[in-house]
């Protein structure tokens, strides 16, 4: 068998092995055979060392690390090597006050945030549960927990008498209390005015670019409680950085976004419930012509390192699952993976495409592509129609409604409102030709 993440084959002991024990029980258990060599050949040991090494290897494990490993002798015809059993342990272990794990063909030594995330892991616990003990229910936001309520309710998620209760009895039945009584990190960031006065970095930054990555042309942050940064968030960026560019089926108006808006939404919760509030980075949105990067310095569960992985059936497992779940109870967001699923039916109803993800160290980056009626209809209007050929073929219906509607005197500005124009040369590039023979908006159109 070839050595791999818990299998390694050593021709001899040497004590900085006990390293490679501590990585063993810190990740998923392994075992290490003294006397093989590098293809799993048994080279046996010595009748010296073989004596030495049954008693010492046991002894070193237990007065370093503070466990207990299976250490037995071997045989392959008369040539003897040893094996090491070790077994994953369920908190953290350390070798000489330092934490190592062992990950792929590697044994890393685990420090700093990576360290924090490792103890919590081993006691079962979540970044989000840990308590803030300064912190009261009464210091919570009156109106981001109204909120909660107010969507509760109309989701079904919590009927109004499970409303009516006392803002206590509300957090004890979110489970945002721990075992001591303390409010935890997730009530925190759910409903204070000011979680960054806790935690750096939770708000969401937004930024419009323009030919480049270097060209930020203007940007808006959202702060607050996270419950309310949601739909601040999504409206400002529906409201302000993209364009609803106008199209009309037959006589009805439609205003056409490049990507939809209950699908950004729902990438936005994601965002928020899969981010790495210890990392201190807010979430980022960088809005162009034609598509939109969502960032977040978070992590998803390891088999969901792909898009195709995350449109397909999975289960939910929240990077912060407290948090998460005030969250579901609002109504916010689904159970059970379910959340990706809204996202693809907003983007096939939308004719759109589905958002690429690009999971890395580094964080999760969703990339949103304008559609395609989007992009034409950005197309027509950087490239108006010249020709009165090409005018007939494309603008006819328009310029008959525009004509019908100038039968009473009108101004550019109602033309333009009505039919939703971005702009007077847009409108004269299109259908100059036609509306300059219409007298009472002539002189409009030359000023």
């Amino acid at each position: 068998m070839p050595e791999h993440q818990t299998i390694k084959y050593k021709e001899s002991w040497h004590d900085e092995f006990l390293e490679w024990i501590c990585g063993y029980a810190n990740a998923y258990g392994g075992t290490l055979y003294i006397g093989k060599n590098d293809d799993g050949e048994v080279v046996g040991l010595n009748d010296k060392d073989r004596k030495r090494l049954l008693e010492a290897i046991p002894n070193k494990i237990t007065d370093t690390m503070g466990i207990v490993a299976d250490v037995n002798l071997l045989y392959e015809g008369k040539v003897q090597y040893i094996e090491i059993i070790v077994d994953k342990y369920p908190s953290l272990i350390s070798y000489h006050g330092k934490y190592f794990y062992r990950s792929g063909s590697t044994m890393r030594t685990i420090t700093g945030k990576e360290l924090d995330k490792a103890i919590l892991k081993s006691q079962g616990r979540t970044w989000d549960s840990m308590p803030i003990p300064k912190m009261k229910v009464t210091d919570l936001r009156r109106e981001a927990i109204d909120l909660l309520k107010e969507k509760a309710i109309r989701r079904g998620r919590l009927t109004e008498e499970e409303t009516k209760v006392d803002d206590t009895i509300l957090m004890e039945n979110l489970h945002l209390f721990d075992e001591d009584g303390y409010l935890i990190r997730a009530a925190m960031l759910a409903f204070y005015k000011d979680p960054e006065k806790w935690v750096t970095g939770s708000y969401i930054k937004i930024g419009y670019f323009g030919d480049s990555d270097s060209d930020l042309k203007y940007q808006d942050e959202i702060h607050g409680s996270l419950i309310e940064q949601i739909d601040k968030a999504v409206d400002l960026v529906y409201t302000k950085y993209l364009k609803a560019l106008i199209y009309y089926d037959g006589i009805q108006r439609i205003e056409q976004f490049m990507f939809p808006q209950d699908a950004f939404r729902e990438i936005l919760l994601n965002a928020v419930v899969h981010k790495d509030y210890s990392a201190c980075n807010p979430i980022q949105i960088s809005v162009y012509e034609d598509k939109i990067y969502i960032w977040n310095d978070g992590e998803m569960p390891s088999e969901l390192n792909s898009t195709e992985k995350l449109f397909e059936k999975h289960s939910s497992k929240p990077y912060n699952p407290k948090l998460a779940n005030v969250f579901f109870k609002s109504g916010m967001i689904e159970a059970w993976g379910r959340g990706f699923d809204k996202i693809k039916d907003a983007c096939i109803k939308y004719n759109g495409c589905l958002p690429e993800y690009n999971i890395s160290a580094s964080g999760i980056m969703v990339l949103c592509k304008a559609c395609d009626k989007y992009l034409e209809l950005l197309n027509d209007e950087m490239h108006p129609v010249q020709s009165e050929h090409d005018h007939d073929q494309n603008g006819y219906d328009v310029v008959m409604m525009i004509l019908d509607f100038c039968k009473e005197a009108r101004s550019i500005p109602e033309i333009m409102e009505k039919f939703g124009f971005g702009s007077r040369t847009s409108l004269r590039r299109k259908y100059l030709n036609t509306l300059v023979k219409v007298r009472k908006i002539k002189n409009d159109l030359a000023g």
